[in-house]
């Protein structure tokens, strides 16, 4: 593939150019003739010209209107996208998804700003089928990481409550241009069908994140306002509040923020 233009480095752009790696990543997402995909920021096309070979409704949101005169050119011999000129963060999926038609997301997504980009996919809900998405490596091992791990945080907890996580493939820096500093990894986010009841699920995001906020610190010193304000004694709560945030499985944060919100 030619590459008529410049990677904007404040874009997070890193065009992926290995055209086995393409074909392996494709062949992953399974995608099916019928399927409607939603690519995230396609760049100049590498994954979407492959995408069309599989999907008659291949879709892309690309934000930086520079470039999609060239991917459409590079696509041309392979169908026509598609395209939506938009900051996927603002995207309506509903431009493309119906009550009995949800949505196979793809993408490399931008690595700046991966995390917006993740809450967002949570906020899609019941509307996505699942989502293959190439990250840096570091973030994937985040996100997949178990509890009683040194990378186990936030973001694991959040996106293990709404999502299988799955690690699928590392993908070398030699596969793109420029060539970023760091390892990439895909990563499989496929909703869960078993998530256990929340009474309130803004409460729970709040108290992961209180309880993350400096993590080399117990759980009794994190979570000591919100104990203070409900005039709770940290002894009559379901976990031991001597554990940091990092000891706590997903859905030992769930009991937790089910007990407090009945308060």
């Amino acid at each position: 593939m030619q590459y008529k233009t410049k990677a904007k480095k404040f874009l997070g752009q890193n065009f992926l150019q290995d055209e086995n790696i393409i074909q392996k990543i494709v062949q992953l997402a399974n995608i099916n003739k019928n399927d409607t995909v939603l690519e995230i920021g396609p760049g100049l096309g590498a994954l979407t010209r492959h995408l069309l070979s599989k999907s008659n409704d291949i879709n892309v949101v690309e934000f930086d209107y520079t470039i999609i005169e060239s991917l459409l050119d590079n696509c041309k011999t392979y169908g026509e996208p598609k395209v939506y000129n938009e900051d996927f963060l603002e995207f309506n999926i509903d431009k493309i998804s119906m009550p009995n038609n949800k949505v196979k997301l793809i993408g490399n997504l931008p690595y700046n700003i991966s995390t917006p980009i993740l809450f967002k996919v949570i906020s899609l809900g019941d509307k996505v089928i699942d989502a293959h998405f190439m990250l840096q490596k570091e973030m994937v091992d985040r996100i997949i990481s178990p509890p009683n791990t040194k990378v186990y945080g936030r973001l694991s907890v959040i996106l293990q409550y709404h999502f299988t996580c799955s690690y699928i493939l590392k993908i070398p820096p030699e596969v793109f241009y420029p060539k970023p500093k760091v390892d990439s990894a895909i990563i499989r986010l496929k909703p869960r069908t078993d998530k256990p009841y929340l009474k309130d699920y803004n409460f729970f995001e709040k108290l992961v994140k209180l309880s993350f906020a400096q993590r080399r610190k117990t759980l009794h010193n994190n979570l000591k306002e919100i104990l203070k304000q409900q005039n709770i004694d940290s002894r009559c709560l379901p976990i031991d509040t001597n554990l940091r945030a990092e000891n706590l499985s997903v859905n030992d944060f769930v009991n937790l923020a089910n007990f407090l919100s009945q308060e």
